[in-house]
């Protein structure tokens, strides 16, 4: 995966950063979690403190357009972000087992 920054912009109202992006992949279409993981990982931040927001392919293409916000805090995050938002970018926990 090959990311590309278009737009980094600060808003010191909310405290948080605000980015666009492209991303360029190879084979399957990553999803959201790899992609957040990635973008944490190259801005060396925790997960818990960005959302990945739009996510857009388009079909042929092997490149993502989308944007991220970056939070001081995860309570700012949980604050200001709207919860599907929030639940959509956390990682899928592995499903309790049923006991027989």
């Amino acid at each position: 995966m090959d990311f590309e920054f278009t737009r980094d912009n600060e808003n010191k109202l909310l405290n948080r950063t605000e980015l666009e992006f492209v991303l360029k992949y190879e084979g399957a279409t990553p999803s959201r979690q790899d992609v957040l993981g990635k973008l944490c990982a190259l801005r060396n931040i925790e997960t818990e403190k960005c959302v990945v927001d739009s996510f857009k392919c388009e079909f042929g293409k092997q490149e993502i357009k989308g944007t991220a916000r970056i939070y001081g805090s995860a309570d700012e995050l949980k604050a200001t972000e709207l919860e599907y938002v929030v639940k959509r970018c956390q990682a899928k926990e592995a499903a309790p087992a049923e006991e027989a």
